[in-house]
């Protein structure tokens, strides 16, 4: 347990969480809507702090990072807990918080010690929403950072801006959940509003952290083709070099009943996504469309199977064909 940040006391030992967009008003004994921040009078704990549930070796494509070191690895890493209430989440189980908070004691140190014992290249905050954890984040960030080991955040994007200011230059990466473009799939869904999403989007953007964009397309919630369109133009408006994972739906917690998404539907959105102009458009959940080709000639550039690097040609961040310039960090 540890003091949070990013808060704000108030009368009668209340507390406001200034850490996402919910902005929390929490009352002495009380948690916030992440379900891991609590208010001992009238100080803002964060509870999970050191706790960690989740630690594996990641290909850096599952995170999906396409264009950020492609062929690596990520140590990833979660405590429990989430601000978002997602009716579909995968990892519900460590996510959905409801009274006690497990984890293995593990100091930020530890971590760094063991991502470089298992050769990864980055640190992934990931599994549950690693704003959450922000403070565990932000310690082992700046250790890592001082390591050469770069930082990831897999996230909801309702990190509030200061927050996001303040991680910012550990911050190598993020893949960022745009679930929808319409704003009661956010409420009714997942307990949240869309604006903060994109406005966090433009100022992951505007700080220069490397972005990738997944869209996970849940059948008769968010499959409408004109918000897809708008997703697609709304991405090309901040950068068209931005890539833009298109995900398959699997039936899943309160959503178990919800059949699987249509491949059609998959590759009609890949279409939309370069129709706006995106030059960096990939299938997920599919094991097929998640190879990068060269926007300008066409050429295949990088192969990959099933989350794994095949073959990749792109020579000093180029088209070897075309001489065109491949955005990303960390390419060959």
């Amino acid at each position: 347990m540890k003091e949070a940040v990013f808060y704000q006391k108030l009368e009668e030992n209340k507390v406001k969480c200034n850490l996402c967009h919910h902005k929390c008003t929490i009352s002495p004994g009380k948690r916030g809507i992440c379900q891991v921040r609590e208010n001992r009078d009238g100080i803002l704990y964060s509870l999970v702090y050191g706790k960690l549930i989740a630690s594996h070796v990641d290909p850096i494509e599952k995170k999906p990072l396409f264009h950020f070191y492609p062929g690596s690895t990520a140590y990833s890493i979660a405590t429990m807990g989430c601000n978002f209430h997602c009716l579909h989440c995968q990892n519900w189980e460590i996510s959905q918080v409801k009274n006690e908070i497990a984890g293995k004691e593990t100091t930020p140190e530890n971590i760094i010690k063991d991502a470089l014992s298992l050769r990864c290249q980055s640190i992934a905050y990931t599994y549950t929403e690693p704003t959450i954890f922000f403070e565990y984040a932000y310690d082992t960030a700046k250790i890592a950072h001082k390591k050469r080991l770069k930082n990831i955040f897999v996230t909801n994007g309702y990190i509030s801006e200061d927050a996001l200011k303040d991680i910012s230059p550990y911050l190598d990466a993020a893949n960022i959940d745009l679930k929808s473009m319409n704003n009661k799939f956010y409420k009714n869904v997942c307990g949240a509003n869309l604006q903060p999403v994109l406005d966090t989007i433009q100022l992951y953007h505007k700080l220069g952290i490397w972005i990738e964009i997944t869209t996970l397309i849940i059948p008769g919630y968010n499959d409408n083709r004109k918000d897809l369109k708008r997703t697609a133009e709304f991405i090309g408006n901040i950068d068209t070099n931005i890539p833009w994972h298109v995900t398959r739906f699997y039936p899943t917690y309160k959503f178990n009943n919800i059949p699987p998404t249509p491949i059609q539907t998959i590759r009609e959105t890949v279409e939309i996504g370069k129709k706006a102009g995106l030059k960096y458009v990939y299938q997920g959940n599919l094991n097929e469309g998640e190879n990068t080709h060269c926007p300008q000639c066409g050429k295949l550039l990088i192969e990959r199977n099933s989350f794994r690097i095949a073959s990749d040609t792109i020579k000093n961040g180029f088209c070897p064909y075309c001489n065109s310039k491949i955005v990303g960090k960390g390419l060959k």
